[in-house]
């Protein structure tokens, strides 16, 4: 189900108290709440003004790119309803210049209603100079096909921006209002953008809807206004099948109903590569997106001349994305701007809020490491005679049994740190574990060299873990290797006190690097009652080690994860600490 809770005084004014919270970020804008206009309050009488608008919800568009190299106001209505047209008049007169005005509004009705009115009745008062103001509708969606949209035109997507960006840097070179109409309307040809949904979104004061897609679905040529998509799929693909099916429906020739773009697929055609998050997608996942669509790109053999990567259309808080492309004109287009051109434009600096820093150049052909650089190479302990575990092939059973117990145990995990922390202590542990597998599958850690079995395993809990625990087991394990040669004396087989001491050594150098001790809801409350019991034998304090890790439940939090959440939650839910279940889980494991 999409979020449906908000952060908001009301829905009635949020509209407005956005657009004033903008302006505080951004002095150069004024604001006129009576019409939701936002505009730049330096307006240069000698250079043309662009200005859109529409229906709020789609932030940072339309108001956040108002500023100095884009646009020079944005008229606003309520969250996906335009503006009316005394709104947008208010709007030219606000940006009254001597070189003219261009309107940019996306393809939806009452945009291009409500704004072409105000366009008329300007033309209407000024007789003078009719042509004062001109007027663009952008559509660039290839979901709806020709057939379909016969009578309608393709719906303004995410596309939209590049014109805005594009028009607004020439606006600001000081091009005229011809110059600058031309070069919009030739690059709102040449964009074809289509959207992905994970789910709809909410909008703020409606009732509570129900979720629109399965949780293994997605939606693919969904609008920016809650509109369903014209296809869904089942299960949700991988992106490296996804983005595909999305270029195709981009690029495509042969389909009657969507060739929208002159693409010539002959391994020079030029593009540029918008990826933009419709305001419920991470930034982790927008940057695989970006990864996944230039690598087909490239695969198809098109040049990529720019990759931009952000948030700049959204559909208020829905998990999806758009990809749009801008086919770039070639040297032999008639009656076209150069290429380089269209890129200087797009590149060309802007002071706003909303336009996300962009790179100025290709991206690179491969990310391979600088030829000079060494990759590090792994090194055997040769220091020290090998340790042999007392019996090699109990010891890889046991280390086996732990791998298989932390794997099984890992929704359960998992579902306690969702409550206790952040949700990854369970993958965190399955990811350690499968990696040791991997090194026993390999035949890396064999029972007959201890140290640099346990070296290992410290290896395989920093690369394959990662983060506080997999750095606090990369620590214990390494310490634990310190501490079996030291203690090993001249035996080559490692017994139990020299495991007891070698684990003493092991938690006190690991005290050095954290400040929890017992009791402190973390790993290290069954840790240390297990190793500070072992002179009861193993079994004792394995079973001292379960009932440490069984009393986190009632234990203030004092370090770790725990630390920060709501200590009276913890006490209600008598959730045990995460870390310490998996230590609990390893340890019980490792004696049977």
């Amino acid at each position: 189900m999409s979020l449906q809770k908000h952060l908001l005084n009301a829905p009635a004014t949020l509209v407005s108290e956005s657009l004033q919270g903008l302006c505080a970020v951004n002095p150069q804008l004024a604001y006129d709440p009576e019409n939701q206009v936002v505009y730049k309050r330096a307006i240069d009488p000698s250079k043309v003004a662009v200005i859109c608008g529409g229906g709020s919800g789609h932030e940072p568009s339309h108001a956040g790119f108002v500023g100095e190299g884009i646009l020079s106001a944005a008229v606003c209505g309520s969250v996906f309803a335009s503006p009316n047209a005394s709104q947008v008049r208010r709007g030219i007169d606000l940006v009254e210049n001597d070189a003219g005005t261009l309107i940019v509004v996306k393809n939806y009705t009452g945009d291009v209603l409500n704004f072409g009115l105000a366009k008329e009745q300007y033309a209407a008062e000024h007789g003078k100079k009719p042509n004062q103001v001109k007027f663009l509708v952008v559509g660039d969606d290839v979901a709806v096909g020709k057939t379909q949209g016969d009578i309608v035109g393709r719906r303004g997507l995410a596309g939209v921006v590049l014109v805005y960006k594009i028009a607004g840097a020439l606006a600001a070179q000081g091009g005229s209002l011809d110059e600058v109409y031309k070069i919009a309307q030739y690059v709102s040809s040449r964009i074809g953008t289509i959207g992905v949904g994970l789910e709809h979104c909410h909008v703020p004061g409606t009732a509570t809807g129900e979720t629109h897609l399965s949780a293994d679905e997605i939606e693919i040529g969904l609008g920016i206004h809650n509109e369903s998509g014209n296809k869904r799929i089942k299960p949700v693909p991988p992106l490296k099948d996804l983005i595909p099916q999305l270029l195709d429906l981009i690029m495509s020739t042969t389909d009657k109903e969507r060739s929208f773009l002159p693409f010539k697929n002959d391994s020079k055609d030029e593009v540029v590569l918008l990826v933009n998050n419709l305001g419920g997608l991470s930034e982790l996942e927008l940057g695989g997106i970006a990864h996944a669509a230039n690598e087909e790109l490239k695969n198809r053999k098109v040049v990529v001349s720019r990759i931009i990567s952000g948030t700049f259309m959204t559909s208020l808080n829905m998990p999806g994305f758009s990809i749009s492309l801008v086919l770039l004109p070639r040297e032999e287009d008639a009656d076209a701007p150069k290429a380089s051109k269209v890129l200087s434009l797009l590149d060309a600096k802007a002071e706003t809020p909303g336009w996300k820093w962009t790179s100025s150049t290709k991206p690179n052909a491969s990310f391979t490491l600088d030829k000079d650089l060494k990759p590090t190479t792994a090194t055997k302990s040769t220091e020290v005679g090998s340790l042999s575990a007392a019996d090699p092939k109990a010891f890889i059973e046991a280390i086996k049994r732990v791998c298989q117990a932390v794997v099984k145990e890992e929704p359960e995990i998992t579902r306690m740190d969702t409550i206790a922390g952040d949700g990854d202590c369970g993958l965190t542990l399955k990811a350690g574990s499968e990696g040791v597998s991997e090194e026993i599958s390999a035949g890396n850690i064999k029972g007959i060299d201890l140290v640099n079995d346990i070296v290992d395993i410290a290896k395989v809990a920093e690369k394959k873990m990662g983060g506080t625990s997999g750095a606090l087991y990369s620590i214990f394990f390494s310490a634990l290797a310190q501490g079996l040669q030291a203690n090993a004396g001249s035996s080559t087989t490692v017994t139990d006190d020299i495991w007891k001491l070698a684990l003493s050594d092991a938690l006190a150098k690991l005290y050095t690097y954290t400040r929890a001790r017992p009791p402190s809801r973390t790993l290290i409350d069954p840790l240390a009652a297990f190793i500070t019991n072992l002179g009861q034998g193993f079994p004792s304090a394995v079973k001292d080690a379960s009932d440490a890790a069984e009393y986190t439940k009632n234990v203030k939090a004092k370090a770790g994860r725990s630390a920060y959440v709501d200590s009276s939650l913890l006490t209600k839910e008598q959730v045990p600490d995460p870390g310490a279940w998996g230590v609990r889980t390893i340890l019980q494991a490792l004696f049977g």
